[in-house]
C-alpha cells in the first residue's frame, strides 16, 4: 500500500473545542490499549539500561496533552526509573498548561546542545515529508545526550482496514477521519530506517510492538572525553 499523506483535522483544529477534546481522548486509549505507553516504556527502559541511567530526562515532542507521558512515568517508576518529562509541541490548544510545556517547532527544537538525556516521539513522525523527518531526527541528535527514540505505527492495508473498521467507536468526527489518515500516513520500517541511519547516528536498533507499533532508537555518538 503506497503511502499517502492527508492533512488531519486534529492538526489544524478543525473541529469545536469538545471535537478536539474528544479526539485527545482517542489518542489517549489509542495508547493504552493499543500498544503506544508500552512501546515508549520499552525504548525509554532500553535507553536507560545501555547507557545506565537510573534517572532520566526526556523531551516528548509532539506530546499534545503529556498523557503518553502520564502513564509513560508511571510504568517506568514501577521499574525503578526517575523520569523528568517535558512536553512539546506546536499548538498551545493540545498543551494542558504545565509549566513542563513548551510551544515549540520540532524541525528547530528551542533548546541548547545536549539538553535531554532522550529526545522523542510517540505517533508523530508520520505526519513528516522524508526530509522533514531526516532534519527531525538531527535536530533531536543534537538536543539529546544520548538518544533519539521513535514510537509510531507501521502502514499496512491490515492496520488501515482495522482504522476504517474502528470507526463505530471513535468518539470525534475528528478521529473518524484522522485515524485511516494516519495509517495511510504512516511509514513502513524499511522506510524508516535509511533516514535515521543517515541522521548522523551512531547505530540505530529497531523493535516492533503490538498492533503494527514500531519503536527505533537512533543512538547518539558519545562525546568526546575532555580529560
Amino acid at each position: 500500500m503506497k503511502r499517502l499523506m492527508v492533512p488531519e483535522l486534529l492538526d489544524t483544529d478543525s473541529g469545536t473545542p469538545q471535537e478536539v477534546s474528544d479526539s485527545l481522548a482517542d489518542l489517549r486509549m489509542f495508547n493504552r490499549r493499543f500498544g503506544g505507553v508500552r512501546a515508549m516504556s520499552a525504548l525509554l527502559r532500553q535507553v536507560a539500561g545501555q547507557r545506565h541511567l537510573k534517572e532520566l530526562d526526556w523531551l516528548d515532542v509532539a506530546g499534545g496533552a503529556g498523557d503518553v507521558v502520564t502513564f509513560t512515568l508511571e510504568s517506568l517508576r514501577k521499574a525503578g526509573i526517575i523520569v523528568h518529562a517535558v512536553v512539546l509541541d506546536r499548538a498551545a490548544s493540545h498543551l494542558n498548561g504545565s509549566r513542563l510545556n513548551v510551544c515549540g517547532d520540532a524541525l528547530a527544537l528551542p533548546f541548547r546542545n545536549a539538553s535531554f538525556d532522550v529526545v522523542g516521539s510517540s505517533l508523530f513522525v508520520h505526519h513528516l515529508l522524508p526530509e522533514e523527518l531526516a532534519q527531525f531526527a538531527k535536530e533531536a541528535l543534537r538536543v539529546a545526550r544520548h538518544a533519539f527514540v521513535i514510537n509510531d505505527l507501521i502502514r499496512s492495508p491490515v492496520h488501515y482496514a482495522v482504522a476504517l473498521a474502528g470507526r463505530a467507536i471513535y468518539r470525534s468526527r475528528l478521529t473518524r477521519h484522522d485515524a485511516p489518515a494516519s495509517v495511510r500516513a504512516a511509514y513502513t520500517v524499511d522506510e524508516v530506517l535509511p533516514i535515521l541511519e543517515e541522521s548522523g547516528a551512531a547505530a540505530v536498533s529497531l523493535q516492533t510492538f503490538y498492533f503494527y507499533r514500531m519503536g527505533l532508537i537512533a543512538w547518539k555518538k558519545p562525546e568526546a572525553s575532555t580529560t
